[in-house]
């Protein structure tokens, strides 16, 4: 049944007169006439009683027209619906993201995004960086937090943050009341690291910047999570080398301090499939990195 029919229908029905339905329709009457035939025999049911005094609905008439209307209402709601996706202010946005991001304007972030995209509903899921890449390749993810890592062929990538490493002592280290902490001043301790396997570059960064200062770290626990990292420190399990946003989460019985000299960054990056195009990953991306300009 075409809509268009069902148009053509639907304004005779309110009209119960060809001519000024056919003028309302901006077409002449014979094809207005030609069409309802048509639906009649489509519907192999006569819809409209005609005789010299006008024209009204059958039953079976009346019963279609609550039904065309209802056809042409959600027609014209997907057409609409449609255009909005395809213009980015509505859709489903499935993200995923490491937890140091919520320390590096995600909220922010996403309130922008949302109140600029009411029609938007945003699905989020806390991975790790490798995690994260495999479901942006396989289509589970539109976009990616991530550590420092490198983008495989057909993702792309941009910077959202960088910032530097500082150290996370518990409350009662020596260093505790040091201004700066050089990194060969933590030699002895303990260190609380990423796993290997959850973030290999992370891993490797901070082990490569030890090495560069004259020794191999004592890694005594391996976790998953920066926020567990800073909770061992602060049990006084070792100290730990982390991203300075993480000085942001409040947690008592820590102290943070900078590095002396010249260090590695900690960087996070926006990734995303380059192709097919998102509008509401380029939105998102765009709130981002306004997010980051106001940390």
């Amino acid at each position: 049944m075409e809509l268009r029919l069902l148009h053509y229908f639907v304004t005779l029905a309110e009209e119960l007169h060809f001519s000024r339905a056919a003028q309302r329709l901006s077409i002449s009457q014979p094809p207005l006439s030609v069409a309802i035939r048509q639906l009649e025999q489509e519907l192999q049911a006569q819809l409209f009683e005609r005789s010299s005094k006008g024209v009204r609905l059958t039953a079976a008439g009346e019963h279609l027209l609550d039904k065309a209307r209802q056809l042409l209402a959600l027609s014209r709601q997907a057409a609409q619906e449609t255009r909005d996706v395809a213009q980015g202010t509505r859709g489903h946005l499935r993200l995923g993201f490491v937890g140091s991001s919520l320390y590096r304007g995600l909220p922010q972030a996403l309130e922008q995004f949302q109140q600029s995209h009411p029609q938007v509903r945003v699905d989020m899921l806390e991975a790790n960086s490798a995690e994260q890449i495999l479901d942006l390749q396989q289509m589970r993810l539109d976009m990616a937090l991530v550590h420092s890592i490198q983008p495989p062929e057909g993702i792309a990538s941009q910077l959202i943050v960088e910032e530097p490493f500082v150290v996370c002592l518990p409350a009662h280290h020596a260093l505790h009341d040091s201004a700066a902490v050089d990194l060969a001043e933590l030699r002895n301790d303990r260190l609380i690291l990423f796993s290997s396997l959850v973030s290999p570059a992370y891993h490797q960064r901070i082990y490569e910047m030890c090495l560069a200062h004259g020794f191999a770290p004592e890694v005594r626990h391996e976790v998953r999570h920066w926020l567990s990292v800073i909770s061992l420190v602060s049990l006084g399990q070792g100290v730990a080398l982390v991203p300075a946003a993480l000085e942001r989460v409040g947690m008592p019985r820590l102290a943070f301090r900078p590095l002396r000299g010249s260090h590695p960054s900690s960087e996070m990056l926006a990734m995303w499939r380059r192709t097919p195009d998102n509008p509401l990953v380029q939105a998102l991306l765009a709130c981002l990195q306004q997010a980051a300009t106001e940390l």
